[in-house]
């Protein structure tokens, strides 16, 4: 009894600056993993999908690992302040007062400077590692989480009644983080041209930068190095159709490939991800990302593939100023002035990119481009000479090959006013 007496206030305080270490620790490791991981962790042993369940309601995790660690540090500070008011009353204040500075001391750097920075360096294997116990401890709290969101709820509309959470953020914030970030003109300028690159992607629909099914060629299986015929693919991609049809179903990245094998290409293949022609540019980037695709096949409404859109193009998109399908595919500037107030552009330009060059609202039409809005105005194919009129631009057909694509001379209903810079 002697024994416990003396030494149980001790053991009991490392007991409850351990538990503290693993609800940080435990904290650190979950919430620090991407989406990949998770998805990895959702495909692995019993521990590892523990893990991935526990962080599918992240609110429900959250709330129990901050519960049960303040809940831990204030018995470990009860235990620690009788041990020292128990020094005080025996005369020993100089000891008391070590014994409080360094049991604050020990909390910080053993409970939570220590367990989180080791968490984060390996966090599938802490988040394996403590996946069990920690599944036991929220859900012997899952009574009680009713009323501790309650709490919460009431807590915020007494201390912040007026209290209103953004449910997005705004282009101008992303702007004014922009221009708070750098004083460099030249790289502000580059960035805000990113960053409207960046916000445009969902209002494009993904057919007006999709490669169409003219412009790539798709091979199916079986796929030999021949079939290439030494040379790389436009897109840089060699796309797998399905054994019995012409529709995609897989891409290799050639440019990613240490090895090109001789023969069978196609067991190289990763699958295509499948979006309809009329979604954003924006929903199918997260599609891709969420099924870690570097791919997309665009489908029209009877399932057929019409296009691809590749993570390269998407990139290309957004880093290059003059990045354009035109120059992608055809090596060609989209809109290129050829003399005063008249333009030469391609039947491939999106009407976005001609709106946002001329800086211009964009008239209703069901086309996505130049081509497809002049098909939709004369209601017919367009042949050499053919005028039209699409809002505030003129269109005149200066070449319309049977295969190819359109040049079209493009004039200004008001030639007063000049394109945006």
């Amino acid at each position: 009894m002697d024994w416990v007496s003396a030494y149980g206030p001790w053991l009991a305080a490392l007991g409850l600056l351990f538990c503290s270490a693993f609800f940080s620790s435990s904290e650190a490791a979950l919430f620090y993993l991407g989406s990949r991981e998770r998805r990895e962790l959702a495909s692995g042993n019993r521990a590892q999908r523990i893990a991935a369940g526990l962080l599918a309601d992240p609110d429900r995790l959250l709330t129990a690992v901050l519960f049960w660690n303040l809940l831990v540090n204030v018995v470990y500070f009860a235990v620690v302040s009788i041990a020292v008011l128990d020094l005080e009353n025996q005369g020993r204040g100089a000891q008391a007062g070590l014994l409080a500075l360094g049991s604050l001391l020990a909390v910080i750097v053993f409970s939570e400077m220590l367990p989180k920075s080791l968490a984060v360096l390996q966090p599938r294997a802490v988040a394996a590692l403590v996946a069990v116990p920690l599944a036991a401890a929220v859900r012997v709290l899952d009574p009680a989480l009713p009323v501790l969101r309650k709490i919460t709820l009431v807590s915020r509309r007494v201390l912040w009644p007026t209290f209103e959470s953004e449910p997005y953020l705004r282009v101008r914030d992303l702007e004014r983080a922009v221009e708070l970030s750098t004083s460099d003109a030249a790289l502000l300028e580059h960035e805000q041209a990113v960053l409207q690159s960046i916000v445009s992607l969902s209002e494009i629909r993904v057919d007006e930068l999709m490669r169409p099914r003219t412009q790539f060629v798709a091979f199916r299986p079986p796929v030999s190095l021949a079939d290439l015929g030494g040379r790389m693919t436009p897109s840089g991609y060699l796309l797998v159709t399905e054994p019995d049809s012409d529709e995609v179903a897989g891409a290799v990245s050639l440019k990613q490939l240490h090895h090109v094998p001789a023969e069978r290409l196609e067991t190289r293949a990763r699958p295509v991800v499948y979006v309809p022609w009329c979604t954003t540019v924006a929903e199918a980037l997260e599609a891709m990302q969420r099924a870690q695709r570097l791919v997309a096949a665009v489908v029209n409404e009877m399932g057929e593939t019409i296009g691809i859109l590749t993570f390269d193009d998407l990139l290309e998109t957004l880093f290059s100023p003059t990045a354009s399908r035109s120059q992608r595919l055809l090596r060609r500037t989209p809109i290129r002035e050829v003399g005063p107030g008249v333009w030469r552009v391609t039947g491939m330009t999106s009407l976005w990119r001609l709106v946002r060059h001329f800086g211009v609202e964009r008239p209703t039409s069901k086309s996505v481009t130049v081509a497809g809005v002049i098909q939709e105005t004369l209601e017919r194919l367009p042949q050499p000479g053919d005028e039209c009129s699409w809002g505030p631009f003129h269109f005149k057909v200066i070449e319309a090959p049977e295969r190819g694509q359109l040049t079209v001379e493009l004039t200004r209903a008001d030639p007063k006013q000049e394109p945006s810079p």
